[in-house]
């Protein structure tokens, strides 16, 4: 410890006096490489539809999605992730249209590798965009998510979206022993190069609700997810689960949701020499926006702030809603 006696001498204020020397000693630094935008597809062609939870946000055809991608390739974002949005009639009890060859996120995978091949392509595996009843496994006879009938269809899902373009392929499910599971398969199948961004410490957290207004699935959830996705009052047990998921061969971590986690993302980071990523959820968002539309809070600053606070925390990478704007606005400020 530095003893407390070292004033004047020690005189902190020095280094903050000018933006050169700020500057100078800033250590930790966002850029638009840092950053992964997440978009909602409509399977359409083009056209979008306004996400009400999400204000500035849209649910996007395809020619808006290419659109998108082109921006975020101009922008230096170098990776987006994808989430299918699906009508009720395409959702059943265990997620079939996942597993669709001529499905909504093969056919954009397939459109956006051949026009964009250097961007970086992302999918989640999960079942809930696809389930009638929004669990993201398939239920046995007492309603119960069934971990290992799920794993089976994970393994599907994966390989699919591999074959069709993805570059990452994201299981946010948290079953057990997915990320093995899915590994094996991609390997057997000769698909060695893609990646598995494991969701390692996803928590059962109150803000995911505008995401599911997004997928149009918050009223169809029976029960709750407490029996697969993390308590948010524990820490080592995102530990165990990341230590888990490295050894089943996950490449990447994510923890989610980011801003309330960022004791966990600290840990995280510090203990495991896989990269760390964090994703600034749907109601981490739209608390912002909602700020910034009263007043109450810079838009611009408030947003720079937060994603510099996961770097700081040790994040690699960081999925974000905003990221489009914040890519432009550290371009603006070169």
């Amino acid at each position: 410890m530095i003893p407390c006696n070292t004033f004047p001498t020690r005189r902190m204020r020095r280094m903050r006096a000018e933006p050169y020397i700020r500057a100078l000693t800033q250590e930790h630094h966002i850029t638009s490489e840092n950053l992964v935008y997440p978009l909602f597809i409509l399977d359409q062609p083009k056209g979008q539809d306004a996400i009400s939870a999400m204000p500035g946000l849209a649910r996007l055809g395809f020619d808006e999605v290419y659109r998108t991608a082109e921006k975020c390739l101009e922008l230096g974002i170098p990776a987006i992730a994808l989430f299918p949005v699906l009508p009720a009639h395409l959702k059943s009890e265990n997620g079939d249209s996942a597993l669709d060859p001529d499905g909504v996120l093969p056919r954009i995978l397939q459109g956006l590798k051949s026009r964009f091949p250097s961007l970086g392509l992302c999918v989640d595996i999960a079942l809930d965009p696809y389930t009638s009843h929004g669990h993201d496994g398939c239920l046995d006879e007492k309603g119960r998510v069934d971990n290992d009938k799920t794993l089976a269809r994970l393994c599907q899902q994966a390989l699919l979206y591999s074959q069709a373009g993805a570059d990452i392929v994201a299981p946010s499910d948290m079953m057990d022993g997915r990320i093995q599971a899915i590994r094996h398969t991609l390997d057997e199948n000769q698909e060695i190069h893609t990646l598995i961004l494991s969701y390692a410490a996803k928590y059962a957290s109150c803000f995911y609700g505008p995401f599911r207004n997004a997928l149009g699935s918050e009223g169809c959830l029976r029960g709750d997810k407490k029996t697969y996705q993390m308590n948010p009052a524990n820490l080592r047990e995102a530990l165990l689960e990341v230590a888990l998921d490295a050894a089943e061969g996950a490449d990447m971590l994510m923890v989610k949701p980011g801003m309330p986690y960022l004791d966990v993302i600290s840990h995280v980071a510090a203990q495991s020499p896989i990269p760390t990523f964090a994703y600034q959820v749907s109601g981490e968002y739209a608390m912002i926006v909602a700020a910034s539309a009263n007043g109450w809070l810079d838009l611009r600053a408030a947003v720079l702030e937060s994603l510099l606070g996961f770097k700081r925390a040790g994040c690699q990478g960081i999925f974000t809603y905003f990221a489009l704007e914040a890519a432009q606005w550290l371009r603006e400020s070169r």
